[in-house]
């Protein structure tokens, strides 16, 4: 396969986190480097966070491994075990199954870039305990739900 361009590559900025947890990501942008390799096996994802951005709601995942590596910029690891400041080089891995949920944020006045790369499991449940919110993911689709599984109330 030919070296990517990362210039070609659409970013992703959409969640599928309802208002009001959308907010917490607003100012992430993730290019998907593994789809765009044509990657079917695991995700590699070049992730942005703008100040004041998290990359997500805190979680841990049933099903899949993840491992970040910081490449530009500073950021805060938030996990089970408190703050965390992650400087480029810094990495961090998530084995799947073990419940400590994990997020990452900008608190700095300057954009932030990491690495991200995770196993792609055909169904997966992730967590987020902050929230009481668990996320289902079956035929490429996630859904939220509370974390007991009862639907979430209609968007108003």
């Amino acid at each position: 396969m030919p070296r990517l361009d990362l210039t070609a590559i659409p970013p992703r900025t959409s969640t599928f986190y309802p208002a009001p947890f959308d907010a917490l990501v607003a100012g992430r942008s993730a290019l998907r480097l593994g789809d765009a390799g044509g990657l079917t096996q695991f995700g590699v994802n070049l992730v942005t966070l703008a100040p004041g951005a998290a990359s997500s709601m805190r979680h841990w995942h049933e099903e899949e491994d993840e491992f970040v590596m910081v490449l530009e910029g500073a950021l805060v690891m938030v996990t089970d075990a408190g703050d965390t400041a992650m400087a480029p080089g810094d990495c961090a891995a998530f084995p799947a199954g073990r419940p400590d949920a994990h997020t990452f944020v900008n608190r700095s006045d300057a954009p932030a870039r990491f690495l991200v790369v995770g196993s792609k499991a055909a169904r997966e449940v992730a967590h987020y305990p902050d929230q009481g919110l668990r996320a289902v993911l079956m035929a490429g689709r996630f859904t939220l739900t509370r974390a007991d599984g009862s639907a979430l109330p209609p968007a108003e």
